[in-house]
């Protein structure tokens, strides 16, 4: 066997190996979930090529330096931030792991639920900080939350296949979801509450009903894992994104799948719903957006440009423009009818992997794998 090139894997925390073994090239995994900022790296690098004969003495200086840009990554806390000013406001404290999945309770905003790999969620204060409650029950990593419109639920997903349901009030368990043979990656609330959508490395799409727990629908019909599941604001439609390189498109009251949409030459990293439900727009590793008409079903324009993946997309309030994230360090604003690139939004020093609008349109953030967030105005 010959090692052919390391590779940082920032989730879970880790370092892929790829190397050759009787002329075929494969790949396989160094996890390092228990990564802290206080961890020994000298001494976990011993420990990597005792364990692991592919990482040679030759290698342990490349080794070394991968873990700190990852131990540098993850210090599992969570920060909030005045975006007026750009003041820090306090540092949320207490996980055990890394803190990987954030929401606020929208639009009330009085409320930050954060995911942890350390196999819990807590909820916090906005005001003081203090943390409510911690929900424990998951067996494994925490990627993925959202609270129900009305502020009286979490929903959790996690690498232990389940989704939780979470009474906000008294911190109890309401239901668990089960049914998913693979990780839960994504899941989000309908616009009514009544539902949940939650997306799988199974290449599924499950739909629960919020108040009973019960499953109501299993989407089938993509051939590679789920990268992306939301339903549009009218609760008419469902969008599912994978890794097969296409987009379907669901009636949410019935689970029959309406149009797949094509065109992408790399996996599906995001998609979303304009906030009418009437354009769809894609992202995709093969660094290009489009942008579809829920309607029609047809591509109205490309976004061409970035020079790496785009894991982010989405757009802005009033629907007219994209805001796109990429592994090339910049994020650009496109006219979402047109395609036009607007602007580029320079200044990162590693991959973006979040953006977002505010619920404005006005303020733009950007999350980066150099360790810091930039708001735009």
């Amino acid at each position: 066997m010959k090692l052919r090139s390391l590779l940082l894997r920032y989730y879970p925390p880790g370092i892929m190996l790829e190397y050759e073994k009787r002329g075929e090239l494969k790949t396989k995994s160094l996890d390092l979930l228990d990564l802290s900022p206080s961890t020994d790296v000298n001494a976990l690098v011993e420990e990597i090529q005792k364990a692991e004969p592919l990482i040679t003495a030759s290698r342990s200086d490349q080794v070394k330096l991968l873990i700190q840009r990852l131990q540098g990554s993850y210090d599992w806390t969570c920060k909030l931030w005045d975006t007026a000013s750009g003041e820090e406001l306090s540092t949320l404290e207490g996980h055990r792991n890394v803190v990987y999945a954030i929401a606020f309770n929208n639009p009330y905003g009085d409320k930050i639920a954060t995911g942890s790999f350390d196999k819990t969620c807590k909820l916090w204060s906005v005001e003081t900080g203090k943390c409510y409650h911690t929900f424990r029950g998951h067996t494994a990593e925490i990627v993925c939350l959202s609270f129900n419109p009305q502020s009286t639920l979490v929903a959790t997903g996690s690498m232990d296949k389940m989704a939780k349901l979470w009474d906000i009030q008294n911190g109890e368990e309401i239901f668990t979801l089960t049914g998913h043979s693979a990780e839960i990656i994504c899941l989000s609330f309908n616009t009514l509450g009544n539902r949940i959508i939650t997306g799988s490395f199974d290449r599924t799409v499950a739909i629960w009903d919020a108040d009973t727990g019960r499953k109501v629908y299993t989407l089938i019909g993509h051939c590679a894992e789920i990268s992306s599941a939301l339903f549009s604001w009218d609760c008419s439609l469902i969008l599912t994104g994978s890794m097969d390189k296409t987009c379907m498109l669901w009636d949410a009251t019935n689970g029959k799948c309406v149009a797949t949409l094509t065109g992408h030459d790399g996996e599906i990293l995001d998609s979303c719903f304009d906030y009418t439900g009437k354009l769809i727009a894609t992202a995709s590793a093969d660094g290009t957006a489009r942008v579809f008409s829920a309607a029609t079903r047809k591509c109205i324009t490309k976004l061409e440009g970035h020079e790496g993946e785009i894991s982010k997309i989405s757009f802005n309030p009033q629907g007219n423009r994209l805001l796109t994230g990429s592994s090339d360090k910049t994020a650009r604003i496109w006219d979402a009818q047109t395609g036009q690139c607007l602007q580029v939004l320079e200044g990162h020093t590693d991959e973006i992997f979040s953006c977002a609008f505010n619920y404005n349109g006005n303020i733009i953030i950007t999350g980066s794998k150099d360790n810091t967030c930039r708001i735009w105005r």
